[in-house]
């Protein structure tokens, strides 16, 4: 009976991640097919690097939504990834206990807050604060790379935390036994060994970073050119695709279709790249 039992649930858990395999599989083979149909009739290049984005004359360059994509990507993980790596630090090794019943609900209910409130949120906190500033609209680089920010510590703070605690006590007991202080222990020694779990956090925001979509749409000013500077407007990939999706046919979804194609490789490439560098750090 038992070994029936075993069976079942083998089975069960083998189809289950076979339905998995099949969407995704799914998923790519759709925006793929769709996507090079359009990039085929664009042409790879002209697509790729043209600056302009003209759907009502058939002009599609999305040059300016990766361009817009990588500097507000960048701009959260200046922002986001120090602020949220020194946090995990601080709750896994110095935070007092009474301090800590406060703050781990806190971050976990800034997981849960939905982004369209976070885009709310610098609405009206973040905008008029850049645009008494700068003396501009307020929307632009800047002000979505700081949102961003502030949207990703959760996602790293959770990770790192969980990474650091993870690391066998002897190693920071060790370091303390040769003389270190506690600071020293915990940064050259207990955090270097969580390295690997760090690293995933740091990739799980970028992952989000780079695929936030109504956040930036409320904070970025949309604009599809190339920003001249931090203030600038931009409109990011993911932004592209929601503001025109809905009213798009022919080539014009065929083209935001492989906007969307653009953009799975370029999580792919991060994958990769992060496994390249987990697999050496191990090595």
């Amino acid at each position: 009976m038992k070994d029936m039992k075993e069976k079942i649930m083998h089975a069960v858990f083998f189809i289950t991640a076979c339905i998995s395999v099949l969407a995704v599989a799914l998923i790519c083979i759709f925006l793929f097919k769709t996507g090079f149909s359009g990039i085929k009739e664009i042409g790879l290049f002209e697509f790729l690097t043209g600056t302009e984005w003209r759907p009502k004359n058939d002009i599609y360059g999305i040059f300016p939504m990766i361009i817009g994509s990588i500097y507000v990507t960048a701009g959260a993980i200046v922002i986001g990834v120090p602020a949220g790596i020194l946090c995990s630090i601080f709750m896994a090794s110095f935070c007092p206990k009474w301090l800590y019943r406060f703050l781990k609900p806190v971050i976990n209910l800034m997981a849960g807050i939905p982004s369209i409130v976070y885009g709310f949120f610098g609405l009206v906190v973040f905008v008029p604060i850049m645009q008494e500033l700068t003396g501009t609209a307020g929307k632009g680089l800047l002000t979505a790379s700081i949102l961003l920010g502030v949207m990703i510590l959760p996602t790293i703070i959770s990770v790192s935390e969980a990474a650091i605690r993870a690391v066998p006590p002897q190693y920071l007991e060790g370091a303390l036994a040769l003389g270190a202080t506690k600071e020293k222990s915990v940064f050259f020694t207990v955090v270097p060994a969580a390295k690997s779990g760090i690293l995933a956090g740091v990739v799980l925001g970028i992952g989000r970073a780079i695929g936030e979509t109504m956040a930036i749409i409320m904070v970025a000013g949309n604009q599809p050119v190339v920003p001249d500077s931090i203030i600038s407007g931009v409109r990011t990939m993911t932004a592209n695709i929601v503001l025109e999706m809905g009213y798009a046919t022919g080539l014009h979804r065929e083209a935001l279709v492989a906007t969307a194609v653009v953009l799975f490789v370029f999580i792919l490439i991060i994958n990769i790249l992060v496994t390249i560098l987990k697999n050496r750090s191990k090595a």
